[in-house]
């Protein structure tokens, strides 16, 4: 996985095989809203006019994984496409959503919140302040349906991951590690560290949309107690959106 760099970014973007059916356009190796703005504009151009035989794009901090039909669509004439897609002047993008998602610090539920504010220096109140001055930023879906990972993390709290995996974290975990912060919507092993957990559903498949944020939004994280996020979480498991779009 990328990590933050003080380098200068590359801006000739490279072209890389994934097999036999799909092709890598990388911008860069950092992980930076810059280059991450190149990615959304290439899925944009290509979801609103698609080749024929393209199946699917997948969009990363740095990267846009292009799947395709070889049978269909010839190699050299997606990379010509994209080619053109990228000497084209764009226009502007969507602007990203802003939300405010409740989060909850309490060290009930937020397992590691102790055990990393030790190793940052902090107290568990000054983590929790600290997480929740930030706005970050979406980037990407990984790993798990609706895990999202987000930039913006204060240097306070850019600590590595664990050395090795804790025991499965529970459901909508909110986590930092390695520089970064995620949400994750299922229990798992981690090497991240649990410092909070909202009950809002990121990924919720019987909603429409069932992925509630968008790679390019911004997200902010409200502190609420113990007692309202049990309220929320109630609502939250009856349908309701329980994030408030700001923008």
């Amino acid at each position: 996985m990328p990590v933050p760099s003080p380098e200068p970014q590359e801006t000739t973007p490279r072209f890389l095989d994934a097999g036999e059916a799909a092709l890598v356009v990388e911008f860069g190796s950092r992980v930076d809203p810059a280059t991450n703005e190149r990615v959304l504009a290439l899925d944009d151009a290509l979801r609103l006019a698609p080749p024929e035989g393209l199946r699917e794009c997948v969009p990363t901090y740095r990267s846009l994984m292009i799947h395709y039909d070889p049978l269909v669509l010839d190699r050299a004439a997606l990379v010509a496409r994209v080619e053109a897609d990228l000497r084209r002047p764009s226009g502007p993008r969507r602007a990203g959503r802003t939300w405010a998602m409740p989060c909850c610090y309490d060290p009930a539920l937020a397992e590691d919140i102790a055990a990393f504010g030790a190793l940052a220096g902090l107290s568990a109140e000054e983590v929790a302040a600290r997480h929740a001055s930030a706005e970050y930023r979406v980037y990407m879906y990984g790993f798990a349906p609706g895990f999202a990972y987000l930039g913006g993390l204060p240097e306070a709290l850019a600590l590595p991951r664990r050395a090795s995996p804790r025991p499965p974290h529970p459901r909508n975990a909110v986590m930092v590690g390695g520089g970064l912060a995620a949400v994750a919507t299922f229990p798992m092993p981690t090497g991240w560290y649990v410092i909070g957990r909202t009950p809002e559903r990121l990924y919720a498949p019987e909603r429409e949309p069932a992925f509630l944020v968008e790679g390019g939004d911004g997200l902010r994280f409200e502190p609420v107690d113990a007692a309202t996020f049990a309220a929320l979480d109630r609502r939250a498991a009856a349908g309701e959106v329980v994030a408030r779009r700001l923008a």
